[in-house]
């Protein structure tokens, strides 16, 4: 468990620490093999921080040294959290299939947000954070 440095000054940072600092295993729904993309340097700055990465992309077989799963159902369990890199639209469907695979936490990457989707989660216990970026999150409360 990684300590929080930061003074909290509202909700949201509780729950960002709290899934940081809590949950190792990252399945990472939209994560590319493109070193240029996003996805793929924010899951490689989370592999290099010690979280335990699963990348999710129908389209690759690995990324980051690691293998690719086609879909959340087939990651290993347990799933903590379920970072998505996917387009709002997907993002109802992507929930559900957290739900179902036992996640803790669902993380909507910056520009991605769903209320529906984020009510969906609180009301099955898990955590929610939207329009967030984990890199920057993680740099701002541990490093």
């Amino acid at each position: 468990m990684q300590y929080c440095k930061m003074k909290h000054r509202n909700l949201i940072d509780d729950t960002i620490c709290s899934i940081l600092g809590s949950y190792s295993r990252i399945a990472i729904v939209g994560l590319s093999s493109k070193p240029w993309r996003d996805s793929h340097r924010v899951g490689s700055y989370l592999l290099e921080q010690g979280y335990e990465i699963f990348p999710v992309n129908p389209e690759i077989s690995d990324t980051l040294g690691l293998k690719a799963y086609p879909d959340l159902s087939s990651v290993p369990r347990p799933i903590e959290v379920v970072d998505i890199f996917r387009r709002v639209q997907y993002i109802p469907e992507i929930v559900e299939l957290a739900i179902e695979a036992g996640a803790k936490a669902i993380w909507m990457q910056s520009g991605l947000s769903d209320a529906g989707s984020a009510e969906r989660c609180r009301h099955a216990g898990l955590q929610v954070v939207m329009n967030r970026c984990m890199m920057f999150e993680h740099t701002m409360h541990f490093v």
